[in-house]
């Protein structure tokens, strides 16, 4: 199989061999005023050039942090990382900072969830392309230039010389993560990782920017992480799965086989909850009850324990006092979970309803009406209004402004731009009943 999850570090098998990124026994504690942060507990996995892996789960589920380390970006201060992580031979959780920063946008590189944030406000977007160059090539101001027009086309840019000297808030959402998968190819890095690429962009988008990323990765070989928790945008890209939860591994298999055969109960809410397309029926979706465990206090036996409606299959209480290991539950197929084969077997159906799922899934995450600068209408009541009516003068227009807020809000599709940068999350929730004579915030 070509690409496969490590039991034990000491595992060694002729997949693990080919693979570019092998990771084993990653594990990422933060050191905070509350206590001790254990974000990833042991992950393992590998991916071999020309493939791609997908990294599913919900948010906190370790996903994002488990790459960062990969990558180098974790802040030293409070982080401590173990583990190995093999990048064509080389481990990267041992070599320097410096090393590994060397590595970042040439033989490796990241497209991240949000470029409204990745990308500098102050500088243009040619600007940035050519330094992720510099960083990396002996290239003339001129070539570099060149270079930099040249995957704006790739990456599907209309009009790309003009482009190359337009600010990122100049550019629509779509745009913009086209210009962060153009900036992690510049120097046709042979990993990706791709960080949520298509969150925020309606489905239209999604499907052009995974089309690039196959096209791409079939032009160059390149070795793809996929992280993400749309399982329509799996299906249709990966090779391999890696389900987390709980900053641990908790299912793995080909793409296929965890969609047709998936083995574990959390693995079975996510896919219950997904909606068909492709069939008539009337059906309701099974979403998965509670919220992810707080990684402070993680509970003593099974992670997925107090949310698992089928705990009490299980003999013996093990639930609550043991910690499932990752074992082979079919050829190629991992799985934590105290249930023996026949209960999984018994009990799938009921844990995804009768939609089983299939690698042909419909998003259901449709963005509307989302203007040049990302935003979204909300409809309240029966009327929707993206802006405020005409004012005719600045005073006027903050007053009409106000008054509407009151009525009608805006949900951004870029949450880094509009919350503070610095200051509590609380004051901007507080502050929004207090501007609009409602209560005081409790």
């Amino acid at each position: 199989m070509s690409t496969t999850l490590n039991e034990s570090v000491g595992a060694t098998t002729d997949a693990e061999s080919m693979a570019y990124l092998d990771v084993r026994e990653l594990q990422v504690e933060f050191t905070t005023e509350d206590g001790v942060v254990r974000a990833v507990d042991g992950v393992s996995y590998s991916v071999e050039r020309g493939r791609t892996l997908a990294i599913v789960g919900e948010s906190g589920s370790g996903k994002s942090v488990t790459n960062n380390a990969v990558m180098g970006l974790l802040p030293k201060r409070n982080t401590r990382i173990t583990g190995q992580a093999f990048l064509d031979g080389e481990d990267l959780i041992s070599a320097s900072p410096e090393y590994v920063r060397s590595l970042r946008g040439g033989k490796m590189a990241m497209v991240f969830q949000d470029p409204l944030s990745s990308l500098h406000p102050f500088y243009k977007i040619g600007r940035q392309l050519v330094e992720a160059t510099a960083m990396h090539q002996k290239l003339s101001k001129s070539a570099a230039k060149a270079r930099a027009v040249e995957m704006l086309e790739r990456v599907g840019i209309p009009n790309a010389k003009a482009r190359f000297d337009a600010y990122p808030h100049e550019m629509s959402g779509g745009m913009r993560q086209r210009v962060m998968i153009a900036m992690a190819l510049m120097n046709d890095p042979q990993l990706i990782i791709a960080d949520e690429p298509t969150t925020a962009l309606d489905v239209t988008v999604q499907a052009q920017i995974i089309d690039l990323l196959k096209d791409l990765q079939a032009e160059n070989g390149a070795a793809i992480v996929l992280i993400t928790h749309d399982l329509g945008v799996v299906a249709d890209m990966a090779d391999e799965v890696v389900v987390m939860y709980g900053g641990r591994v908790v299912e793995r298999a080909a793409a296929p086989e965890v969609y047709y055969n998936p083995q574990m109960p959390y693995t079975w809410g996510l896919i219950g909850s997904i909606p068909r397309m492709d069939i008539g029926t009337h059906e309701r979706l099974t979403p998965i009850p509670g919220s992810p465990p707080s990684l402070l206090a993680m509970p003593k036996g099974c992670v997925f324990r107090p949310r698992c409606a089928f705990h009490q299959h299980v003999p013996g209480g093990r639930c609550d006092t043991e910690r499932p290991e990752l074992r082979p539950v079919a050829p190629g197929h991992l799985a934590r979970c105290h249930l023996d084969a026949q209960a999984r077997l018994d009990l799938r159906v009921q844990g995804i309803g009768e939609h089983l799922a299939s690698v042909q899934l419909a998003d259901d995450a449709v963005a509307e009406d989302v203007d040049d600068a990302g935003h979204v209408t909300v409809v309240a009541g029966e009327s929707a209004v993206a802006e405020p009516p005409g004012a005719t003068d600045d005073v006027a227009a903050e007053r009409a402004a106000e008054e509407h807020a009151a009525q009608d809000q805006l949900v951004d599709q870029a949450p880094s731009a509009d919350l503070p940068e610095v200051g509590p999350l609380g004051e901007p929730i507080e502050d929004s009943p207090t501007r609009h004579g409602g209560e005081e915030a409790r």
